[in-house]
């Protein structure tokens, strides 16, 4: 009796083992090369990535019965993934250490599949290089369905681009469902930040210090509210633009939502004081003024300019160029306008201009006409030398909406919008920018799931890098949002 119960234990081991061992083997003897790069999603070939990017799980889109994945790199550290189906997730751990190890060179990626005969074949070698320069390590970015019809559902959310931790920061759930919007932050380098709420809650609040104020920026001096806020690089001023805004629905599927100003002026709100003011331009009335950003010394104020249009328009004929005046801070007066890039010249129209923080580069938006390019099959990136000011098209566009883009703060990483996996939902896409602003092959926000993309609904919407990780207590943005805005004090200088 006692030597069957060995024996039976025995078994069970040995079984246990083959199990294991079948549902992990590896690639061995004649193992076929097929001449050709593996299908894989997300798309994660030939990229260049951070020293510090959590890991590029993906999902092998070929024929097989079991996927066997190795990571390899210069310094020797290699990492061996075994899948039943397809799905890699790469060791958080090994990851971080590859990286660590072999900053400024290369990772080779070795995909096998095996075939239902028992046989292994080995695709193309994929080759990514690991960049020098480290990404900011948080992103900020708003959540919200891809209609753009219903608020019913918004939020702003941190991600650690180390890591897949994720964290909503403000939801309208807790704030009786009104809209949040427009989230901006001083420079990527400091925790402050600003955000407008509409609604009866409504106001601009801000954040620094870890406390929140809520301000009324409309006086009775204002036509029109402020939105697009811009913080000056010293964190005295926001500069925003105050809006008369349109909206079309359409029935046709490639373009959902066409907003269109009326009427839109600039204006600055400098936070000690309290005080808001009109951005005085010369013949301001004849144009409208939107979309301010600062060059990174706070000398300039750039910003989109179209002629004002009357009440009888088309608005597939409103074109914005690219502006700038410069900015006396000790005087809050700015200088006379200088057009930077004429694209109603070339039949186009410019939206969001964000400068690289060492000051050498701006990208645009792009668009055939308007300045709300989110549903602009057309949309593309280009980059402005501000040495020569001649524009480019950037090499990480494609075929679909490209826009909402944001510097890191070492100028080298750019992130943005893209609708290119659907043309409906935008995702976030990051890309390598080298020192003569060069972009490299775009990769998209890795996520723990590598089937992430394909069941999430909602668009990422104004992705923000930032080195700060803003905590936020939800109970105290609804505390503050019932209580009446503080009003600002209007100035005429």
């Amino acid at each position: 009796m006692f030597e069957n119960h060995i024996f039976i234990k025995s078994l069970y081991l040995v079984i246990i083992l083959f199990l294991l061992f079948s549902c992990n083997d590896q690639p061995d003897g004649n193992i076929l090369n097929i001449e050709k790069t593996a299908i894989i999603e997300p798309d994660y070939s030939e990229v260049t990535i951070p020293p510090n990017i959590a890991p590029l799980n993906l999902i092998i889109k070929e024929p097989g019965s079991a996927y066997f994945v190795k990571f390899s790199s210069a310094k020797g550290t290699e990492i061996d993934v075994y899948s039943s189906d397809g799905k890699i997730q790469i060791p958080e751990n090994k990851w971080r250490k590859m990286l660590q190890d072999n900053t400024g060179k290369e990772i080779k990626i070795e995909i096998y599949s095996k075939m239902p005969d028992g046989k292994w074949s080995i695709f193309k070698t994929i080759t990514n290089k690991i960049a020098s320069e480290k990404i900011d390590p948080y992103l900020y970015y708003r959540l919200v369905y891809p209609g753009y019809e219903s608020w019913t559902e918004l939020s702003i959310n941190r991600r650690n681009l180390e890591s897949f931790e994720s964290e909503s920061l403000i939801e309208n759930s807790v704030v009786d469902e009104n809209c949040v919007n427009c989230h901006s932050f001083n420079n990527r380098r400091t925790d402050d930040f600003v955000f407008h709420m509409r609604g009866n809650m409504g106001g601009t609040y801000f954040y620094s210090g870890g406390e929140f104020k809520k301000i009324n920026l409309k006086t009775q001096e204002m036509k029109n509210g402020a939105v697009y806020p811009r913080w000056h690089p010293s964190g005295k001023f926001v500069a925003f633009s105050s809006n008369k805004i349109t909206q079309r629905f359409h029935a046709a599927d490639n373009k959902k939502v066409e907003v269109t100003d009326l009427e839109s002026s600039l204006v600055l709100y400098d936070v000690a004081k309290n005080e808001i003011m009109d951005i005085q331009l010369t013949n301001r009335e004849k144009f409208m003024d939107t979309y301010p950003e600062w060059s990174p010394d706070g000398k300039y104020l750039y910003f989109c300019r179209a002629d004002q249009i009357g009440k009888d328009y088309d608005y597939k004929q409103i074109r914005y160029n690219l502006c700038r005046a410069s900015f006396d801070a000790g005087k809050r007066t700015f200088g006379e306008v200088e057009m930077i890039f004429d694209a109603a010249q070339i039949n186009k129209s410019i939206s969001f201009p964000r400068i690289s923080p060492d000051g050498r580069f701006l990208i645009v938006t792009l668009a055939d006409y308007g300045c709300f390019p989110i549903w602009h099959k057309e949309a593309d990136l280009y980059s402005i030398d501000l040495d020569n000011f001649k524009a480019s098209r950037l090499d990480l566009n494609s075929d679909e909406t490209d826009s909402y883009h944001s510097w890191s703060s070492d100028s080298r990483w750019l992130i943005f919008s893209s609708k290119r996996g659907d043309g409906l939902t935008a995702r976030p896409y990051i890309a390598y920018i080298d020192k003569n602003g060069i972009s490299g092959k775009p990769f998209i926000l890795p996520q723990e799931d590598p089937e992430f993309y394909q069941r999430f609904l909602k668009s990422f919407n104004i992705p923000e890098f930032s080195t700060v990780e803003i905590k936020l207590n939800p109970g105290d943005i609804r505390k503050l949002s019932k209580t009446e805005a503080t009003p600002a004090k209007w100035s005429n200088n």
